[in-house]
């Protein structure tokens, strides 16, 4: 199947046109007329999966390569040393990022890790009702994502009737959020503060803990459109950058 093809029906499942204006999902690599026989599902672009990966495949990432233009391309620096690779092994890539967060990874994430399911979905936010008690979904989350010491913030509210999740780094919604918690990634110092003073509490669901499902997501999605096609697509492990000791 020719990447152009491969590419269609990606923007079918989760348009492109979607994404943020600040994101560069789409096409980042390669050639619409090249015709692909194995596809390969992963989080981000590792140089250890390059070294696996056959000649003339498709890598189909959660977080883009590249951002910002480059204004250099030096061999001995990333994302050049990257590049190089793909450009000699001639993988193409193409990124499904926020587009993707919209249509399918936090459903994913609540309905198929977590196991509850959505009273409402609008843009990155997923809310659902837990009605427990702030520790139990402390106890369950940290077991279901395999969060080894995730960070807390408890605003006061001790049982949590109505609760918001948002993958990867969300805590910049926090105004928006009208729930007893909130369960994202990257929390930083002054987010906490702000939790505080919102009565919000939150979990630090880790950035890659919460987005390491993006593989199997998007196979799930994307399987079907491709079962009668000479056309092999692996889920290839993520590593985390930060090494938990």
């Amino acid at each position: 199947m020719y990447l152009g093809e491969i590419y269609k029906i990606l923007d079918e499942i989760s348009p492109f046109e979607l994404q943020e204006s600040w994101d560069n999902s789409g096409i980042l690599v390669g050639d619409k007329r090249r015709d692909i026989k194995k596809i390969y599902l992963s989080l981000e672009v590792e140089m250890e999966l390059l070294e696996r990966v056959e000649e003339g495949s498709l890598i189909i990432t959660h977080h883009p390569l590249l951002f910002k233009p480059l204004s250099r391309i030096c061999y001995e620096e990333y994302p050049s040393n990257i590049l190089e690779k793909m450009i000699k092994k001639d993988i193409s890539l193409i990124s499904m990022h926020t587009n993707f967060d919209k249509t399918h990874l936090n459903l994913y994430v609540l309905n198929q890790i977590l196991g509850f399911k959505e009273s409402s979905f609008e843009d990155f936010m997923v809310t659902f009702n837990p009605n427990s008690s702030f520790e139990e979904l402390i106890e369950l989350v940290t077991k279901k994502l395999d969060l080894k010491s995730p960070n807390i913030v408890d605003s006061g509210k001790k049982e949590i009737r109505k609760c918001s999740l948002i993958t990867g780094s969300g805590a910049s919604f926090l105004p928006k959020i009208e729930s007893d918690c909130l369960l994202s990634g990257d929390i930083k110092y002054h987010d906490a503060m702000i939790a505080k003073s919102l009565g919000i509490n939150m979990i630090d669901i880790g950035h890659f803990e919460s987005e390491r499902f993006f593989g199997e997501a998007l196979h799930s999605v994307i399987g079907g459109r491709l079962k009668n096609l000479d056309l092999l697509v692996i889920i290839a492990d993520s590593f985390n950058p930060f090494c938990k000791r």
